[in-house]
């Protein structure tokens, strides 16, 4: 015979007794159910709760290519000055542009639906987690800043300068619904979360280089959205004229960014190196910052290869995908630390 419990619901914490022959009610509700339902309905919401958590990483992760996509192959105008609608219709006209544009707002709106429905399901499952809520209010904050300043650019047109902004909105957004995706699995684990040690060098790191990532983003952006990814066809200088030094603002936007990137790419071997040394015993830091290592290798080595094939489609969206796992990676950094802080408080 099956054991029966009582679950009481009650902002979303689910307390298992047995044998209650009195109930008291005061803001939640008791529900009579056996065991094995219990636990068949439990592992199934876990289960739901973890592939909406991946679906729609997966899905940012397509806004974010996508949009790289719709810049690399000069379609943002392929629906003309229309939005939401595609020159006026429903349906794009049977166009490469038409088609990119279309493609890629569909895929914005139903991701958007997507990281709602996350944001709702995390803060009503999960929202005890620190992290949670805060999380939750960001993913869909900057995705809707993302749509609104796509719908602008659109409708009203926009400067580079403005543009450049839209691929780090996205950003936030993808590592937000990353960080909550990561929330989810850690709830449902079985392992105790135990205590870390992260020092003041270690902190400037992780601190310094999300800081940092982020501007070398928006440089990578403005470059694109200038026209300036072919300016310099030679590496690692501009070209072999004017003493290799860049001469005019396109040229001047493209060694920027180079310059940025390099500075990054030193800066993440110099913390790896110190993870190496210090933190081999703290898998989470450790590996975080061997994977950060290799994206930096991939991001830089996809970047040199967009110059020398002369901007290819695969290589430019390798360069914008690199990036991106890159960003979400020291973003939990970011949630480590302050995490660490919150435990030396107490």
């Amino acid at each position: 015979m099956n054991a029966f419990y009582c679950i009481f619901v009650n902002n979303n914490h689910y307390e298992l007794q047995q044998n209650i022959n009195s109930l008291t009610l005061e803001g939640g509700k008791y529900l009579f159910i056996s065991q094995f339902a219990l636990k068949r309905r439990i592992e199934f919401m876990n289960k739901a709760l973890k592939g909406l958590g991946i679906i729609t990483t997966i899905a940012m992760l397509f806004v974010l290519i996508g949009g790289a996509l719709v810049t690399k192959t000069g379609s943002g105008m392929g629906c003309g000055r229309s939005w939401p609608l595609c020159n006026g219709s429903i349906f794009p006209a049977l166009t490469l542009e038409s088609i990119i544009e279309w493609s890629h707002r569909f895929v914005s709106g139903t991701s958007g639906v997507l990281v709602l429905a996350l944001a709702i399901w995390t803060w009503k499952k999960i929202g005890h987690i620190r992290e949670t809520k805060f999380l939750a209010v960001m993913s869909v904050v900057f995705l809707i800043l993302q749509a609104l300043l796509g719908a602008a650019a659109v409708v009203f047109g926009s400067s580079a300068l403005i543009m450049a902004l839209h691929f780090g909105i996205s950003l936030i957004s993808f590592a937000s619904v990353l960080l909550l995706t990561l929330l989810v699995f850690e709830a449902d684990s079985k392992q105790k979360s135990e205590s870390f040690y992260i020092g003041k060098t270690m902190q400037f790191h992780m601190i310094g280089i999300i800081i940092y990532t982020y501007v070398v983003v928006y440089t990578g952006a403005y470059v694109r959205h200038t026209k300036s990814s072919l300016a310099c066809l030679d590496f690692p200088m501009c070209s072999t004229q004017n003493g290799w030094l860049p001469g005019k603002f396109h040229e001047w936007v493209q060694m920027g960014h180079r310059a940025a990137a390099l500075l990054l790419f030193a800066w993440i071997i110099a913390a790896a190196v110190h993870a190496a040394r210090q933190y081999k015993n703290q898998k989470r830091i450790y590996w975080g910052w061997m994977i950060s290592l290799i994206l930096i290798i991939l991001q830089a080595a996809s970047g040199i290869a967009v110059v020398y094939s002369r901007l290819d489609l695969g290589f430019a969206l390798a360069h914008a995908f690199f990036i991106s796992c890159l960003f979400g990676i020291l973003c939990y950094f970011l949630l480590l630390v302050a995490r660490y802080r919150r435990q030396v408080q107490k």
